[in-house]
């Protein structure tokens, strides 16, 4: 059995796109999408697209997903959420059709599969017990325990902090899957994972990033011309993103 793990597409169809064509080759059993699916610049196409897939599918909620059901629902973000993160994500859940927000509202914040070779793989969007805890490849050891305390599958794949990574807790290996939509990491494209009978493998798709970037400066997207240029045609670094990611997590 192959399992390919797509996360934080975050609306970058292109970047989808890229990733499906490649896997008629791979051919996996199952796909499973890990959330932050639609929050970006083409979310009724992405989630079109993923609905039209003749492998199957099970996808679980990010925390982008559930801010956009809020969203639609007309009711109130969190005090925290930053004003611009508000503006994008209004205008995410205004180009869903009322199924595709019925969709995302039913989503599970975890599933747990079986590769036969591999045992049972925990599958969550941030962490087993939040859609928007953050960790890191250098997260202290200490706090990683507390994180995943009580744990029992031999795998966690996790996502939210697009980078693609390891850690271990115990038994229980902890896999970062990247991002196909918004990846930090060395090179432009889109970063995923595929899980087999031998183990783990990160995976690197690239795609026509100049044609990307004009299909999302077309969308309208209240940020697409950022978006284009830093998630792209450009792509932040690991180690520049670890920083951030760190820095807010002591402040959490």
């Amino acid at each position: 059995m192959k399992i390919a793990a797509l996360y934080d597409i975050h609306g970058n169809l292109p970047a989808l796109n890229a990733v499906l064509a490649e896997l008629d080759t791979v051919q996996p059993d199952i796909i499973v999408i890990g959330g932050d699916i639609v929050s970006g610049p083409l979310p009724r196409h992405t989630l079109e697209r993923l609905g039209q897939l003749d492998i199957p599918v099970q996808a679980i909620r990010g925390n982008a997903d559930r801010e956009v059901v809020t969203a639609f629902d007309g009711q109130p973000f969190a005090a925290t959420m930053p004003e611009d993160v508000r503006d994008i994500t209004r205008w995410t859940a205004q180009q869903l059709e009322p199924a595709q927000r019925d969709f995302l509202a039913q989503l599970p914040q975890r599933i747990v599969l079986q590769i036969e070779e591999l045992g049972d793989i925990l599958f969550c969007h941030a962490t087993p017990r939040s859609d928007e805890e953050i960790f890191t490849q250098i997260t202290p050891q200490e706090r990683l325990d507390s994180i995943f305390s009580g744990v029992t599958e031999q795998i966690v794949v996790c996502g939210h902090t697009h980078m693609q990574f390891e850690r271990q807790v115990g038994a229980t290996r902890i896999v970062n899957a990247g991002s196909v939509g918004m990846p930090y990491a060395e090179y432009p494209g889109a970063y995923w994972l595929l899980l087999g009978p031998e183990g783990h493998e990160f995976r690197r798709t690239a795609y026509d990033t100049q044609a990307a970037a004009q299909q999302v400066r077309a969308s309208g997207y209240p940020q697409a011309e950022e978006f284009a240029a830093e998630n792209i045609i450009k792509v932040p670094t690991a180690a520049e993103a670890t920083a951030v990611f760190e820095r807010m997590a002591e402040r959490n």
